[in-house]
């Protein structure tokens, strides 16, 4: 039925990927065109790229009045990428996906209905282009959370479909990559359910992966007990 039509925001963040960025662009929109939806946008944040991934990106939403475009000046980290698209979307069911082309975007079209208090978060089940550290890290943060922050999920980091409304009611204070987990965490521990669908990891073809930069591993370690602060902080007041 019409009045049960959602509508939806896909975020599309990006860092130095001139060669993959516009294929995605015209991946989402085509998936966007597809699903049984009411509306839709498209919000592709640039996080500072050094390439030329800003003008490809320009080039490609040129006269589509459902691309906006959000270029941070200076790299600013995943972290503040996905919060500049979440808190500047406007539609009901929010998905951020990333500029590389790891994810196939056509994994969302058996969602273009997500019920109330539940959440679609996908998992990748090997993660063979990954580095030794890169893995590492993945496994600890899974530990982390299921010991001290009271969740587990297989990937909380890949790709996920939220409730705009549940995240603007969250209060996220984290920057860094992690706030993925304070997202996932908050929406948990209130009662949202997740929805864990297993996700193909597409090879690159092109660039390099940004993901286990020094920068952002040492943020993230750093955060990691901001989290479980927050996380405390957040339980006490359920």
């Amino acid at each position: 039925m019409t009045d049960n039509k959602q509508s939806w925001s896909i975020v599309v963040f990006c860092y130095n990927e001139e060669g993959s960025v516009q294929k995605v662009l015209s991946d989402v929109e085509n998936t966007l065109s597809q699903m049984d939806i009411a509306a839709y946008e498209v919000v592709v944040v640039d996080d500072g790229s050094s390439d030329g991934s800003q003008t490809k990106i320009q080039e490609y939403i040129k006269g589509k009045s459902h691309f906006s475009f959000l270029p941070h000046s200076v790299n600013k980290g995943i972290g503040q990428a996905l919060r500049t698209g979440y808190f500047n979307s406007k539609f009901e069911n929010i998905c951020a996906v990333p500029a590389d082309g790891q994810f196939d975007i056509s994994e969302l079209l058996p969602f273009s209905f997500v019920p109330d208090k539940t959440f679609v978060s996908f998992y990748r089940k090997e993660n063979t282009t990954y580095s030794i550290a890169r893995n590492i890290l993945s496994q600890a943060n899974k530990v982390i959370n299921k010991v001290f922050n009271g969740f587990y999920m297989l990937d909380v980091n890949w790709v996920k479909i939220y409730k705009r409304k549940a995240i603007v009611n969250l209060n996220l204070e984290l920057q860094s990559s992690l706030v993925e987990s304070e997202i996932c965490a908050k929406l948990i521990l209130s009662g949202h359910e997740c929805k864990e669908v297993v996700s193909k990891y597409l090879s690159r073809t092109s660039g390099v992966s940004k993901g286990a930069s020094g920068k952002i591993v040492i943020q993230a370690v750093k955060d990691t007990y901001q989290l479980y602060k927050v996380l405390r902080k957040f339980r006490k007041k359920l």
